[in-house]
């Protein structure tokens, strides 16, 4: 039996981020982990995928490097040298994340726990118990009824990112982040891809003008896409999967990637029998992330918050600050930064019009096209800076669309959680020639005064 101040079951984003802040506060802590710490984001989620989006964008540049006056040819992906690069991005982050962890004096288990009581984890035989506990366990990709993971033609993004070649045809269920994601890259390295979405638009979170842009950049890649129709059945043959949806129309390729969302990580680990309350799975909480049980606090994707890496991290820190005493800031999940880092990227932060209107403001948008942009016009990239603001009050929302445009939300983020007007904004000089200069562009315009833009 060990006693610290606070037991945290889970080493993903939230986990260690809540470990390594409360360690920092001078809280004794342990850290249980039953793979590997870093978590679904760094091993099987954000930083692999972007590695092969990365390596896509080299095969898209080296396709069009005429374009620019370079003289390439793009032969083929060499799949086994693309994972090297991506393993190794990822064993750099992995092996610098552990040594943190070392140097910040936090007891690291590696084993799956499982909450006893409401103050102690088991886990290798061993209790672990805490004057609080953190509850990190993540999320899975999640199937739908019927559907079969097999792995190896039925596969989640789990699979998806260690496959060893490239397919000759893809079916993605699912047009959200995930399903985009991997979308851009197999047409990135050769494949012919089909999306298969039930709502009406590929990322269907984001403003419809995003999504509307999304979908015009999709197809103008050779992307297709099925939007509003329901899948109902897949049938595995010995070549290909074969798909029929709702409508009675019928796909097949050689590999269905299931992109349907992520399901919490909660069932068997003693969650229930502890008396926290729990909703399909989630674990319920308050803002300051606090079950209804006392000292037990849940953060991360196993919380029904935005699944985003960079949440799980924020909420860590916060319930380590909160359990310190230091009463930190509630999270404002309208002004956290999402990305979707396809080719084009789209990227956002705060409220859709949809959502601006819903929330009762008198409504004003503007559209900056990226056409207008130095920088988008050297980088060959089309798309555009969207603001939605308040009448003669502050930006409510930014929503981006464009190669790159992710690295735009720094500033963006400020501009809505900082409650700027546009004119505000105008007065900041952006560097030329820069993306960032569509951001200055587009507030120049709602405050009255277009440069480049008709207004």
């Amino acid at each position: 039996m060990a006693d610290f101040d606070l037991v945290i079951l889970g080493g993903g984003s939230g986990g260690y981020a809540a470990a390594l802040r409360a360690s920092q506060l001078g809280q004794k802590v342990v850290l249980i982990e039953k793979e590997k710490l870093g978590g679904t984001c760094l091993h099987k989620g954000c930083i692999p995928t972007k590695a092969l989006l990365h390596a896509g964008e080299i095969a898209d540049n080296t396709r069009h490097a005429a374009d620019f006056g370079v003289k390439a040819d793009f032969h083929s992906m060499d799949m086994a040298a693309v994972n090297t690069y991506k393993d190794g991005v990822i064993a750099k982050l992995h092996k610098g994340l552990e040594g943190l962890v070392k140097s910040r004096n936090v007891t690291y288990v590696q084993g799956s726990g499982k909450l006893v009581s409401n103050n102690t984890v088991e886990a290798n035989g061993t209790k672990y118990t805490g004057k609080n506990v953190i509850l990190a366990t993540g999320s899975y990709p999640k199937t739908l009824p019927g559907l079969e993971i097999d792995g190896k033609q039925i596969i989640t993004s789990e699979q998806a990112i260690k496959l060893d070649y490239v397919p000759k045809s893809v079916i993605v269920l699912g047009g959200g982040v995930i399903g985009c994601e991997f979308a851009s890259v197999w047409k990135s390295f050769g494949a012919e891809v089909t999306i298969i979405e039930g709502l009406n638009h590929l990322v269907a979170l984001e403003d419809e003008s995003s999504s509307k842009q999304l979908e015009r950049a999709f197809r103008k890649r050779g992307i297709n896409f099925e939007l509003g129709v329901k899948f109902k059945s897949a049938e595995r043959g010995k070549k290909d999967v074969k798909i029929t949806l709702e409508d009675g129309k019928e796909f097949s390729a050689e590999i269905l990637l299931v992109a349907v969302g992520r399901g919490p990580v909660s069932a068997g680990l003693g969650y229930e029998e502890a008396g926290i309350k729990m909703d399909r799975g989630y674990v319920l909480v308050d803002n300051k992330c606090r079950t209804n049980v006392a000292g037990i606090w849940a953060v991360g994707d196993l919380i029904p918050t935005l699944q985003l890496a960079h949440v799980g991290f924020a909420e860590g820190i916060m319930v380590a600050e909160e359990i310190a005493g230091l009463n930190p800031r509630a999270i404002n999940y309208d002004g956290v930064p999402r990305v979707t880092y396809s080719e084009p990227e789209v990227a956002s932060v705060g409220l859709t019009t949809a959502q601006a209107k819903a929330a009762g403001n008198d409504v004003v948008e503007l559209n900056y096209d990226l056409a207008g942009n130095g920088k988008a016009n050297i980088l060959k990239t089309a798309g555009s800076v969207k603001l939605v603001a308040k009448k003669n009050g502050p930006v409510l929302g930014i929503h981006m669309v464009g190669s790159r445009v992710g690295e735009l939300l720094a500033e963006a983020q400020l501009i809505y959680n900082w409650e700027a007007d546009a004119a505000d904004v105008a007065q900041h000089i952006h560097a030329h020639p820069t993306l960032s200069e569509a951001m200055g562009e587009a507030h120049l315009a709602l405050a009255g005064k277009p440069l480049h833009a008709h207004g």
